[in-house]
């Protein structure tokens, strides 16, 4: 089985009020900060980026903060936008869908219920087409036209030790990936959990298309992984001090090493 490497690449954040990162009532009442990541896996020759951020524009619009654009990241490890190869979406929301013209060269991957949904009859409705964005959508479609856009229906073997899986929840067509490296299968859970503690005070995120399978996506990501230390959440900053920083940038995390403490899940 091959093994990729898989890193956290902070790109910027927010502070929430606690009450809207859980569905039920909040025990910590209080500022909840949330951080915006996209991840990168490599291995096997290729250059993989799982989702690609929001725009300066974006976070103007709604009052994020912006500490770099998405691709910057990439610079760490000697590679440009042109140098990915293949982008994950694991859903259409502002913060993981924009970005998209910037990565001229790679196969577009996103779920078919994920762009029905994004695309359907539910986004006449405000609450419902809060986290996305049109002109993101949009440019899903043009990339479409011009035949970038691979679709996926369901679970997925991207390549050996590379999996997609649909979840649901946060989104109709939400997925996860999970990756084979030198430390074991990583779940790299997107928003399939934003924060460590959804999953341990079973409390989901305030913004759910379907409950019931955002809960059940919980207990999922926990079966998918080597073991609970394996899961990496969508939006918690504690990712940035569990795992080893690189060297050469400081909002750089790898999910492949050990980590440095224990893990909120055990």
């Amino acid at each position: 089985m091959p093994q990729y490497n898989v890193h956290a690449i902070k790109y910027g954040a927010h502070i929430l009020k606690s009450t809207q990162a859980f569905i039920m009532e909040d025990p910590h009442d209080g500022p909840w900060p949330i951080f915006y990541y996209v991840w990168l896996i490599q291995g096997e020759g290729r250059n993989i980026l799982v989702d690609t951020g929001f725009t300066a524009e974006r976070a103007a619009k709604r009052g994020r903060t912006i500490e770099r654009c998405p691709s910057e990241g990439l610079k760490t490890f000697g590679l440009g936008p042109e140098d990915i190869d293949t982008v994950i979406l694991t859903h259409l929301h502002y913060d993981h869908a924009g970005n998209i013209p910037l990565f001229p060269n790679a196969e577009i991957i996103v779920q078919d219920k994920e762009v029905n949904f994004a695309t359907g009859r539910y986004m006449r409705h405000p609450v419902v087409r809060l986290p996305f964005e049109p002109d993101d959508v949009c440019e899903l479609v043009r990339q479409n036209y011009n035949g970038r856009v691979r679709f996926v229906d369901g679970d997925k073997e991207l390549l050996p030790g590379l999996k997609l899986h649909l979840m649901g929840g946060h989104s109709r067509g939400l997925m996860c990936a999970t990756v084979a490296t030198r430390r074991g299968q990583v779940v790299v859970a997107s928003d399939c959990a934003h924060f460590y503690d959804n999953i341990a005070l079973a409390n989901p995120f305030g913004i759910v298309a379907d409950i019931p399978s955002q809960c059940e996506s919980h207990e999922r990501l926990l079966e998918l992984g080597d073991s609970p230390a394996h899961v990496v959440p969508g939006h918690d900053p504690k990712v940035m001090d569990l795992y080893p920083k690189h060297p050469e940038d400081e909002n750089t995390v790898d999910l492949t090493a050990e980590l440095l403490g224990p893990s909120p899940l055990g």
